[in-house]
């Protein structure tokens, strides 16, 4: 990857598009935004493979995140919390709770993390009717 400098941060070119890192949101992601988007976005997507996987019935698939941050130590990132609300049929909370085991282990980004950045993980389910 190569980052080429602009007057109020960098930019990347990659295989879907180009990418604007800046301190100020005015001018591009800010760096703990792309932190995060990287781990529950990986997070996301290897949970959701392994409930495809073990042919759940999911309609609709949210993840949010809240972030902690250390003012005291350049704004550091302490705690990202992930909640996941799962909508679909035949839900069983163990065996998601379970898979999202399985998917932290799995997850590249948050692996990556470990140590350093402490990460909490929540789920809801939501049972529909057919």
């Amino acid at each position: 990857m190569e980052f080429y400098s602009k007057e109020f941060g960098v930019r990347t070119n990659l295989p879907y598009g180009e990418l604007d890192i800046s301190g100020d949101e005015e001018y591009g992601f800010r760096p703990f935004q792309l932190m995060v988007a990287s781990v529950a976005g990986c997070s996301a997507s290897v949970f959701q493979k392994i409930l495809k996987k073990q042919q759940i019935e999911v309609e609709d698939f949210l993840v949010t995140a809240e972030v902690e941050r250390n003012p005291e130590e350049a704004n550091r990132i302490e705690t990202i919390r992930l909640h996941y609300i799962i909508k679909g049929y035949n839900l069983d909370d163990e065996k998601l709770y379970k898979n999202l085991d399985v998917s932290r282990r799995n997850c590249s980004m948050v692996r990556s993390i470990e140590g350093s950045i402490k990460i909490e993980e929540s789920l809801e389910s939501i049972e529909l009717s057919r």
